[in-house]
């Protein structure tokens, strides 16, 4: 295939911008395949938009062009009038209230008290699990900025308990700015994250900023050092072993998280290796829990097997561990959308484009926001587009929710 044999959609897609990427750094297509390393052919059809590239292909693909991941996903993906753009609206007021940490802001009015925030906090936590980012972006500038004005007001056995507050405002900041695909932003909260669980007295948030922190080393395609710092946590967290649910939790979201990262990095063996020992301690649980905003248990565990085979590249396996799962429905909006986004990614690569546009259909009924802005979902409908010479209705209506231009 020639440089210039590009599908249609060309704009929406992520093999678009690869070739024009590796293009800018003075590549061939072979001389790229040989620092991926993969074959020249994957390259060719990536690029021509005749096969989807993988979350981790793309990492591997701007570690090599010395790219933003983003800037070959295309994120963020801005919408063209103020209804479509408004998921975007809050952004800059988030970035202005991670600017203060030892600074306290100015404030037009005094802050609500804790117990208000507390509860304030716990609502952002849950609009996260729902994927609802309008409206937890709407909250969170000013609960942030209300939060670090207690921390620096407060003292004594409170301020710790203000710290875990903040620490889990900040962590519902990097979900969002990860989501919506403002890495920068990402990368700042996550370590504004990791500053306010070192400020409290709890021994596992920390383990906690953790896990959210090998989420850099997933967006910038450095598995290798993702695995280090959560073998780094379970080390740490083996004092801490026990039979408490929260400890659970924490543990089994490392397994879970690694088994992710190892998937990435191609290391098949030691994903299902890490994907085994979560399996046991969601056996042990028996049920599924929300500790500290992570969602661990017997479903997600399965969730993440399906997902660690789409990461392998291995359709089938996704398919026989996924395609009959019944998800309980107290599941978070955001886990259960994630799945059918993968299984929509699968039953893409064996060309089943129905069962693919119905995956990431349901997906999107389950959690719009999070379907409509997540590149694989919109990778996978840009390909459904290109296969097909009569697009049924459904596939044209979640394109254009999508803003795809024909």
């Amino acid at each position: 295939m020639d440089d210039q044999d590009v599908a249609p959609f060309d704009d929406d897609m992520i093999g678009r911008r690869i070739a024009h990427a590796r293009k800018l750094r003075g590549l061939t297509q072979r001389e790229l395949a040989e620092k991926v390393p993969c074959s020249k052919s994957l390259i060719s059809q990536v690029e021509g938009g005749h096969k989807p590239a993988s979350p981790s292909f793309i990492g591997a693909v701007a570690r090599v062009l010395h790219v933003e991941v983003t800037e070959l996903t295309g994120q963020p993906y801005r919408g063209r009038t103020a209804s479509t753009d408004r998921i975007h609206a809050a952004i800059p007021q988030i970035r202005e209230a991670l600017v203060y940490r030892d600074i306290a802001p100015s404030l037009d009015v005094p802050p609500r008290s804790l117990s208000d925030l507390r509860k304030e906090t716990e609502r952002a936590g849950r609009l996260r699990q729902e994927a609802r980012y309008v409206e937890l972006g709407t909250l969170l500038p000013a609960l942030i900025k209300e939060l670090t004005v207690h921390a620096h007001t407060t003292e004594g056995d409170r301020r710790a308990a203000v710290f875990g507050l903040l620490a889990s405002a900040y962590s519902a900041a990097d979900s969002m700015a990860y989501k919506l695909g403002y890495l920068d932003l990402f990368h700042i909260a996550v370590e504004r994250m990791a500053w306010a669980a070192g400020q409290t007295d709890d021994p596992l948030l920390p383990a906690v900023a953790d896990i959210r922190r090998s989420m850099a080393f997933m967006a910038t395609g450095a598995y290798g050092g993702g695995l280090d710092l959560l073998a780094r946590t379970k080390r740490r967290l083996a004092g801490e072993l026990s039979d408490r649910t929260d400890v659970l939790s924490v543990v089994g979201t490392v397994h879970l998280r690694a088994a992710i990262l190892a998937s990435c990095g191609n290391h098949a063996g030691l994903a299902w290796d890490h994907m085994g020992e979560a399996r046991e301690v969601a056996d042990r649980l028996r049920r599924d829990t929300t500790d500290y905003g992570l969602l661990f248990g017997p479903s997600n565990t399965t969730i993440h097997e399906v997902a660690v085979a789409v990461e392998l590249g291995d359709a089938d396996e996704a398919i026989r561990r996924g395609a009959d799962l019944e998800l309980p429905p107290t599941l978070p909006a955001e886990r259960t959308s994630h799945h059918f986004i993968d299984l929509s990614r699968a039953w893409l690569w064996e060309r089943k484009w129905d069962k693919a546009l119905q995956c990431v259909l349901k997906a999107e009924m389950i959690a719009a926001q999070r379907t409509r802005y997540h590149p694989m979902a919109r990778q996978t409908v840009a390909r459904l587009l290109d296969l097909q010479r009569r697009v049924p209705a459904p596939l044209r209506g979640i394109a254009r929710r999508m803003g795809f231009a024909a």
